[in-house]
């Protein structure tokens, strides 16, 4: 059986090729990385780790933009900057549908997970009994889920974002096992959300070429 990811893909690659005249070179070279890395991950079904990779370099094309600095700073300016203009431009509202009607299970489960949780690894990093981390950890999953029955999208996606972030530097840092029964259900729940995130994403951006995304990093030289 195809994965559900084919058939946004062959719409994606549809709606670029009929607006590609109205595109910038840069904004259609980002798209049309992103929507390869797209591809590859509807060919990874049967592999969640590889899935997941292929979707954070698909959703990293969309985002990261060459501001001069360090790539560590920029991926991180260019995340918070990103979030906010995809937002202004889902005018059909359907990343918070995505997020609340669809996936609301993976969201809720993926923010009350404390291994994807970036101040978790920071305590337990300087000493195994430290729970101070618990105090944050609750915050923010408070705030996230609040932002979610609130219709508070930007918040909301940020959070989540931040969650699958720590999971993507988990498998690309080699700080888990390949194909790993330990951290299964937040790499199953992660390749939920970007599978079902992403196609909109990349959606929002062929239909608002206006907007400034950003010079994307190694352009075709």
């Amino acid at each position: 059986m195809n994965s559900p990811l084919v058939s946004h893909v062959q719409q994606l690659k549809q709606q670029l090729r009929s607006l590609r005249s109205n595109l910038s070179d840069a904004h259609a070279t980002r798209l049309h990385r992103s929507i390869s890395w797209l591809n590859c991950a509807s060919e990874q079904e049967d592999n969640l780790d590889l899935k997941l990779i292929s979707l954070w370099i698909s959703f990293n094309a969309c985002f990261a933009v060459d501001e001069g600095s360090c790539e560590s700073l920029a991926e991180r300016n260019a995340f918070q900057s990103f979030i906010k203009k995809i937002v202004e431009h889902d005018s059909k509202e359907d990343i918070y549908a995505s997020l609340w009607q669809t996936y609301s299970g993976p969201v809720k489960a993926l923010i009350k997970n404390p291994y994807v949780f970036h101040g978790f690894w920071s305590a337990k990093r300087l000493n195994k009994q430290d729970e101070s981390w618990r105090v944050n950890f609750d915050q923010s999953s408070v705030a996230a889920l609040n932002s979610l029955s609130r219709k508070q999208v930007p918040d909301l996606l940020s959070i989540v974002l931040d969650r699958l972030f720590v999971l993507r530097n988990q498998l690309l840092h080699g700080g888990a096992t390949y194909q790993s029964q330990v951290n299964r259900q937040q790499v199953k729940d992660g390749g939920k959300l970007l599978g079902a995130l992403l196609p909109i994403i990349i959606s929002i951006m062929l239909d608002a070429p206006e907007e400034n995304w950003g010079e994307i990093y190694y352009p075709v030289l």
